[in-house]
């Protein structure tokens, strides 16, 4: 396994044969800026655009988190446009991957983290991993997630997880269709070895016009649902009082007086 490192890494690159590695490096809980959004949407194009890459794995460095999500002070109204505009390019990046893609997740893997594991292909995950989407929690709401969960698992579950802003265990999200392998902490990288075998056993080429295939369906549908829930999040909530409460609150650490306006 080799690994590129810069001198202060934000996400290192590691290539194991046909494999390439992108590591979110900002423990313990690797949130994500907009400079780190942006470096990440960087590395993975410069993966994809080396046909000698198979399949690209997303991981987070260190135990505690694959990623708990985007920095809280990104979401006020003066960087909300540019996180979310940066945000979504990396979310369209690896929806529309030439070759499969995979999240490695173990430990805390929330708001825009759990949108970026749910937009690769694929989710290994280890058995003490929790899924979440807390926005509402800081009156938000997550637009990605919006747009893929309703397709990706089933609907009255995907509007609990958006409404309540509660997690769910690994094992829920397995039940629910969301992590396609699972396994103990001690052995998740031989579970991810294991399944990503299967992938790299037949044709580079069928296997990327495949995935191109099975995604034909749901393409067009998916950016029409991401432009309006951009749009709803960028015109309607971060003008709301709730919005700029939520965020105050949370920054200050103590508990929301929601308003209604």
């Amino acid at each position: 396994m080799s690994t590129t490192q810069l001198a202060n890494p934000v996400v290192l690159v590691e290539r194991r044969d046909a494999v390439g590695r992108l590591i979110i490096s900002r423990p313990p809980l690797n949130i994500l800026d907009i400079a780190a959004i942006r470096e990440l949407r960087a590395q993975l194009e410069a993966l994809l655009g080396d046909p000698a890459v198979r399949l690209v794995e997303v991981r987070g460095a260190g135990e505690n988190a694959f990623c708990a999500g985007a920095e809280i002070r990104d979401h006020f109204p003066d960087r909300a446009p540019e996180m979310l505009r940066e945000f979504h390019l990396l979310i369209r990046a690896a929806l529309d991957a030439r070759c499969p893609t995979v999240a490695v997740v173990k430990g805390h893997c929330l708001g825009g983290g759990m949108e970026l594991a749910i937009a690769c292909d694929f989710i290994v995950a280890s058995r003490d991993a929790r899924f979440g989407q807390p926005e509402i929690k800081v009156g938000a709401f997550p637009p990605v997630a919006a747009a893929l969960l309703p397709r990706l698992m089933p609907q009255r579950k995907a509007l609990e997880m958006i409404l309540t802003g509660e997690s769910i265990s690994a094992e829920q999200a397995a039940h629910w269709g969301l992590v396609n392998r699972m396994a103990e902490a001690g052995q998740l990288d031989a579970a991810v070895e294991e399944f990503e075998s299967g992938l790299l056993a037949h044709s580079p080429l069928i296997a990327a016009l495949a995935r191109r295939a099975a995604r034909l369906g749901s393409r067009d549908a998916l950016e029409s649902l991401l432009r309006e829930s951009e749009r709803i999040y960028l015109e309607e909530l971060i003008k709301t009082e709730d919005a700029r409460e939520g965020l105050n609150a949370f920054v200050e650490k103590r508990r929301p007086q929601w308003q209604g306006r």
